[in-house]
């Protein structure tokens, strides 16, 4: 399995109740075929009483959702775009955005 999206990537959701919003890739689940992207896609989530939360009750997580209703931002143009490779002679195969062109980097 080929995954196009990697960790701290700038992505869009494209369908879903949060269609519109960005947010950084938290985390990649490859065998799922799904992604965490911080601010997006925050469920409810009962909390019992415990020492760390006395008074329990429900706090909003953000939960993975399927990677296809994600499109990565291209850096140029600022919008979503499909992510394709590209052999350059020094760098080896690099990502790029099919839009624009631009090489991907992947920021650690």
């Amino acid at each position: 399995m080929k995954v196009k999206v990697c960790k701290n990537d700038t992505v869009q959701v494209l369908s879903g109740r949060d269609k519109g919003k960005r947010g950084k890739v938290l985390r990649v689940f490859v065998k799922a075929q799904q992604i965490l992207v911080e601010g997006v896609n925050f469920r409810k989530k009962a909390l019992r009483k415990s020492q760390e939360n006395p008074q329990g009750g429900l706090i909003d997580i953000e939960r993975p959702f399927h990677i296809s209703n994600v499109g990565v931002v291209d850096p140029k143009t600022d919008k979503p775009t499909r992510v394709g490779r590209k052999d350059i002679k020094d760098r080896g195969k690099l990502r790029v955005a099919q839009k624009s062109g631009e090489i991907l980097e992947v920021k650690p």
